[in-house]
């Protein structure tokens, strides 16, 4: 272990050792001084109008909070201020990282991460707002696919909703320091940050460092292919030594009439290196065989800007974000050649602009309207002395129009066929002009059913074409010595030649997605939902990796790969591929609880309608909406609804449980046409094993200061037939859960302790453990034996992993 790093662990040992009799007094006690009112809330109806009442009049009114997206689609969850805390979490980040359960999406051949929104307002990036601390956000809503439409995305990936605080003030400190149960390496990570927000004003500095030192195959018993020297386990690494610097700063103004701007750049500069075995030949001055090395630098600067403004009764987002990557590589050769050296300058610039509003009113509600239209620009520029291409320049425009309306058929809210519920229809086309691929179109369709207020129906289908990426197109060809890979026709792991790069002669894929949701808020228990989805895809001439080497692969793809006499094989050809036809159905359901526990505080506030007053982190600050944003920040839509949670923290604790399975019906490939599907829930594979069956899960309970999180996941067992040729195998891949627990405390919520410890004002100290239980999959053949290449420490050479955080907000 480095010596700073084991300091550290001691320092924040002794801490914990020395506040925790304190602590065992205090169980209790305390209140958030950051949760102290600013004033009355300020209650709006659903069209952001504001209420007020005169003494004599009882005000019954359904409420919405400034920035909240109103849509007729219900939200999947909502999180307020003690929902958010009950996370312990110590950045926006590893806030979403938790809410994977809800925020994962099931559409299209894979699962992005969402869509971010802040403050119901488009944004220029994740970046903006990633440094910003969890105590300085209201209220988040996780909503479903559809809702991306409005804002000018595409309907695959779910959208995140994070309302700010009216003000906040904070200088944070974030050290983590995580140690594997197995030894071998540690982690060490270091964040200052500066967060101040006003009304329609925020600041936000950000400063990262991050460093890991490296872990071996020698350190994980990793046994070496046969004809490899067992010492050269000491010389491969399985995680690199890296080191990482990021600087990243963020000012949003309010620009007076409800408009806003805010604007953000991002510096950061990443070092890595890792092993590849020794020089075999090569001795240095004291007769000792060296290591081939891989040394890698990136230099990263980015920047972003998003202007949202109200037109009239339109609304209008601009955003822009622009990017410069640049990467230097310098590889070892084995015996006298030079080392290999390599450049590469990537460029991006993303741009759209969004005009919303809602053009005409139906008998069931207003009509809404979004129109975009936007420019995209990627660039790479490389260099590589591996490769016989010479110098590769790619060049990338995307000009892209598109509109997405919606339309109220009945509505209960309106009296228009209020017997049968509440029903709208959308449909929304872009078209994107690529000036190195031609033109590609995407169209759909979807509707939206309420029958009551807590149930709802929801049936989409989304046709889209996707062009390959430069990479893919045209990426250098790289030529990498002793990768590990395993043969399934001999049933044997060897080290081969892997050539990887880009194929000219990749197609236009498309892509053609049905949805069918339900959402339904339980009437037994308070803010819980249930949600099922079923997805159906059906995706033609897909761009892919190349695929696990199969016989059906090999023989798809003839001359990629190349055998010696004895017939091992001696280098593969692994540049990018097109698979004919894939197919896939599943069904993803599951349950959102929440609710508390204890005995109310008495010395809790309270605020109106018995609500906690709150929404600010400090007091004294204007209202929002003092030349800020409007209500809503962006679209809405007739019918829109609140959805669960609310601010009704009385001192009593806080639970909640997020459980979803996912079956799959279906999941095959057709890799060339005419040829044989294959059926990866049946023995195929393209790449490892495809469960029928997986589980997700995310819980955990908070109590005045102290909280407990536990997340998990299983997947079930698969298999991946034998060739039927001599020395084929079976591999199995047995089923396998890993659980992850983290243990926190506030310690600034503790008056006593804080009396006593003034310093730990503010602060928090979690344990954490990732994958208690160092669940590691087993993979065998035929024999029982487990092949080399999946030998556990290359599945996850991280294992059990513990952490301790100290975090403190001054």
């Amino acid at each position: 272990m480095k010596p700073a790093a084991a300091t550290s662990l001691a320092v924040l040992a002794f801490c914990l050792a020395a506040v925790n009799p304190v602590l065992a007094q205090d169980v209790t006690a305390g209140t958030d001084e950051q949760a102290q009112d600013s004033g009355p809330d300020q209650l709006e109806d659903l069209e952001g109008n504001e209420i007020l009442a005169t003494p004599d009049q009882i005000l019954v009114v359904a409420t919405r909070i400034k920035g909240q997206v109103d849509t007729a689609q219900p939200p999947i969850a909502v999180l307020d201020e003690e929902a958010i805390a009950s996370y312990g979490a110590g950045s926006l980040q590893d806030l979403l990282a938790a809410l994977s359960p809800q925020t994962s999406s099931g559409r299209g051949r894979g699962s992005g991460g969402p869509v971010v929104l802040l403050n119901g307002m488009r944004i220029s990036g994740f970046r903006e707002m990633r440094g910003l601390p969890p105590e300085a956000i209201r209220r988040v809503e996780v909503l479903p696919e559809e809702v991306a439409l409005k804002y000018g995305y595409r309907p695959d990936q779910r959208v995140v909703n994070f309302i700010l605080k009216d003000n906040f003030s904070a200088y944070g400190s974030d050290s983590e320091l995580r140690l594997p149960s197995g030894g071998g390496f540690t982690e060490w990570e270091q964040e200052l940050s500066l967060t101040k927000i006003t009304g329609g004003n925020r600041i936000n500095v950000t400063g990262k460092i991050d460093d890991t030192s490296p872990l071996t195959e020698a350190e994980r018993g990793i046994v070496q292919a046969a004809g490899s020297s067992a010492a050269a386990a000491d010389y491969r690494t399985l995680i690199a030594d890296s080191k990482s610097a990021q600087l990243n700063a963020t000012l949003a103004r309010a620009l007076g009439g409800g408009a806003g701007l805010s604007v953000n750049v991002l510096a950061q500069r990443d070092n890595s290196r890792s092993l590849n075995g020794l020089n075999t030949i090569v001795l240095d001055d004291t007769g000792v065989l060296q290591p081939l090395t891989r040394r890698t630098r990136t230099t990263t600067l980015q920047a972003g800007a998003a202007l949202n403004k109200p037109l009239g009764d339109w609304y209008l987002a601009l955003t822009a974000d622009g990017g410069h990557v640049e990467t230097k590589t310098r590889v070892d050769n084995n015996g006298y050649l030079a080392a290999d050296s390599a450049l590469s300058k990537t460029d991006s610039l993303t741009s759209l602009a969004t005009l919303s509003g809602r053009p005409l009113r139906l008998p069931g509600g207003e009509a809404s309207l979004t129109v975009k239209a936007g420019f995209d620009y990627s660039g790479i520029e490389s260099s590589d002395t591996r490769t016989t291409r010479g110098q590769v320049n790619l060049k990338r425009g995307d000009a892209q129009a598109g509109f997405s309306l919606d339309l109220p058929i009945t509505s209960r809210k309106e009296g228009f066929g209020a017997g049968v519920g509440d029903l709208s229809l959308n449909a929304n086309a872009e078209v994107h002009r690529l000036s190195d691929f031609g033109t590609l179109y995407n169209w759909g369709g979807g509707l939206t059913y309420s029958p009551t207020e807590k149930l709802t129906l929801q049936a989409s289908y989304v046709a889209a074409d996707k062009a390959p990426t430069l990479t893919e197109l045209g990426g250098p060809s790289i030529v990498t010595e002793n990768v590990s890979i395993y043969d399934f026709s001999r049933g044997e792991t060897v080290l081969a030649r892997v050539i990887s790069g880009g194929n000219p002669n990749l197609v236009k894929e498309r892509q053609r997605d049905w949805k069918f949701g339900l959402n339904w808020t339980l009437p037994f228990l308070k803010d819980s939902t249930f949600v099922a989805e079923y997805f159906r895809n059906r995706s033609t001439n897909t761009s892919n990796d190349f695929p696990l080497l199969t016989p059906e692969v090999e023989a798809a793809f003839p001359g990629r790969v190349v055998r010696d006499a004895s017939g091992r094989i001696v280098s593969v050809d692994q540049s990018a591929v097109t698979f004919a036809e894939e197919k896939g159905s599943r069904l993803r359901y599951g349950l959102n609880l929440s609710g508390n526990f204890g005995k109310p505080d008495p010395n809790a506030q309270r605020g109106p309608f018995g609500g906690v007053r709150g929404g600010s982190g400090r007091p004294g600050g204007p209202r929002v909406g003092a030349g800020g944003p409007p209500p809503g920040g962006g679209p809405r839509m007739g019918g829109g609804r609140s959805g669960p949670g609310g601010f009704n923290s009385d001192g009593r604790g806080r639970w909640n449980l997020s459980v979803f399975h996912t079956i799959r019906f279906q999941q095959s490939v057709q890799i060339a046409s005419g040829g044989t599907v294959l059926n990866l829930l049946d023995g195929d594979a393209v790449s490892s094993g495809v469960a029928r069956h997986s589980l997700e899960m995310e819980g955990g309970g908070f109590y005045r200061g102290f909280g407990l999180r536990l997340n998990g996941t299983y997947t079930g067992g698969s298999r991946i037939d034998a060739s039927g040729l001599p020395g084929s195998s079976t591999l199995r891949f047995n089923p396998i859960a890993t659980f992850n627990l983290r243990l926190f405390a506030d310690l600034g919520r503790k008056e006593k302790l804080v009396e006593k410890v003034p310093f730990l004002k503010g602060s928090r100290i979690s344990l954490s453990v990732d994958n208690v239980f160092n669940a590691q999959q087993r993979v065998t053949d035929d024999t029982g034996a487990v092949p080399l290449r999946y030998q556990p420490g290359y599945l996850d050479p991280r294992g059990r992993v513990f952490e301790i955080e100290f975090r403190k907000q001054f």
